[in-house]
């Protein structure tokens, strides 16, 4: 049986409160047992009230500073800076942070994009959870027990251009495991870990993209195994990490 990407475009703008698992399934009416829906993270943070308005933002003293090095508005970096846990890196008018979550990216994964001019949406507060509650409510008004990844765009080391990754999980393992497994050859592997929920993410953007109103992907006849994973597994460790 062939893997299917299924894209979910809605109509509406998604505002603070809305509620966006009846919006799923009132534009998606076939889910099924092991479904993967995929959730762009914008909608979640508009929803989940992750969004503010610049105008409203008094800049630190640092803020200004910053901005006026790197020719950015002073308020979307004190946004920036809130939603930061550290800065890794600054250069070229690039803030790289690590969230308070721990993802590393840029600007605190703070966005413009897909908003009235004038606001910028912050990383939903605690996004495993927010995949969580949406795949209980899945069940409840469905019958049918589904994986529910949130998804974000971000920019990798040494390679050109975006994908998007998984920033949120739930009932799927992160990670497909071959350690110990033999290859075609015999040979047996050790350190092989496929980031299977960022390939799903990054293959959803395919019928998703930027433009499409399509927050939502549905990827079926994928197996996978249950579990109750965070997004935490998928996160490099500090010791195991070069390049910190």
């Amino acid at each position: 049986m062939s893997l299917e990407i299924i894209p979910v475009p809605v109509k509406n703008e998604i505002k603070k409160d809305d509620d966006i698992v009846q919006m799923f399934l009132s534009n998606f009416k076939d889910v099924q047992d092991g479904d993967v829906i995929v959730i762009a993270q914008k909608i979640i943070s508009k929803q989940e009230g992750k969004t503010v308005e610049l105008a409203q933002v008094i800049p630190s003293i640092l803020s200004v500073g910053l901005a006026a090095e790197y020719e950015k508005d002073p308020k979307l970096v004190e946004v920036i800076l809130s939603e930061a846990k550290r800065i890794v890196r600054m250069e070229s008018g690039i803030i790289i942070t690590e969230t308070r979550h721990g993802f590393v990216c840029a600007n605190s994964g703070v966005d413009e994009s897909n908003l009235p001019k004038g606001f910028a949406s912050m990383l939903p507060e605690n996004p495993d959870r927010s995949a969580s509650e949406f795949a209980n409510k899945i069940h409840e008004k469905s019958k049918r027990k589904v994986a529910v990844l949130i998804s974000d765009t971000f920019g990798r080391p040494f390679r050109e251009g975006q994908t998007n990754v998984a920033i949120g999980t739930s009932g799927i393992k992160t990670l497909d495991d071959y350690e110990g497994k033999n290859d075609v050859h015999g040979r047996t592997l050790r350190v092989t870990k496929i980031a299977q929920v960022d390939e799903l993410c990054g293959a959803a953007e395919l019928v998703m993209k930027k433009t499409k109103n399509c927050p939502f992907a549905v990827i079926r006849n994928l197996e996978y195994d249950s579990s109750g994973d965070t997004i935490s597994t998928i996160i490099r460790s500090k010791q195991t990490d070069l390049f910190r």
